[in-house]
């Protein structure tokens, strides 16, 4: 072998190994919770109080037949509404602070930036006031949940790395 290749062995060893180190976040250091498959995921009147899975945040379950479009809003928006759309994949970014927080909510519209995009161009993620949540932040999936007290961004990355991976209907697009 002409010592011009001997040089590129170890490199060529070594690029493997270096290809996986990452600059991602270590996700399993965040309580990401995983809610069991929904006993059902039908649609309901948005007005029902049986909407959800039960849980609080909700993450899967009975829901709306509608949508809402994917923007941030400073009102808060019915459950059942954006339960569906969750079930398209899309992520919903909730906080609850009766007293104001616009550290949290541009926090919460920075990293909603970072959700998937759908085929018509729309970023595929939410941002609410939720005055039933029981902690000050939450970041949702279909059947996944992070609730904290904080934003995470770190976090919520990790959550979004897994944006359709359970949802019933996913990669569907959101009207902006």
């Amino acid at each position: 072998m002409p010592p011009l290749h001997r040089a590129a062995l170890p490199a060529l060893l070594l690029a493997p190994l270096l290809a996986c180190s990452s600059t991602e976040p270590d996700c399993s250091r965040y309580q990401l919770q995983l809610s069991p498959p929904p006993e059902s995921s039908t649609h309901v009147a948005c007005t029902s109080a049986t909407c959800g899975d039960g849980m609080n945040p909700p993450t899967s379950g009975y829901h709306c037949s509608s949508t809402l479009s994917c923007k941030t809003y400073d009102t808060e928006q019915n459950r059942c509404v954006w339960l569906h759309n969750l079930e398209h994949g899309h992520a919903v970014f909730l906080y609850n602070c009766p007293e104001g927080c616009p550290d949290i909510v541009a926090s919460l519209e920075a990293l909603r930036q970072e959700a998937a995009i759908g085929g018509n161009g729309g970023i595929r993620a939410i941002v609410a006031p939720d005055s039933q949540l029981p902690n000050r932040v939450a970041a949702l999936l279909w059947r996944r949940a992070w609730v904290s007290d904080t934003v995470d961004p770190d976090a919520v990355r990790c959550l979004l790395n897994r944006q359709d991976d359970e949802a019933p209907e996913p990669y569907l697009s959101c009207p902006p």
